[in-house]
């Protein structure tokens, strides 16, 4: 079974209707990108929390 990503959860980690899939909007270099393709992309430095309720904790 493969490791979760934390891509999911992330609010670079968008649906691209003109290609019809999800995509990272990060500009990733060539390692980067490879490791993104092939789900080992962990411990991103581009990471942002995709939870909504984040953003509410931040307004209180």
């Amino acid at each position: 079974m493969p490791k979760k990503t934390n891509c999911e959860d992330c609010n670079n980690y968008t649906y691209d209707e003109e290609s019809g899939c999800y995509c990272c909007e990060m500009d990733l270099d060539e390692d980067e990108y490879i490791k993104f393709v092939s789900a080992t992309f962990y411990n991103c430095p581009y990471y942002e929390p995709g939870d909504e309720y984040t953003i509410v904790r931040k307004q209180n």
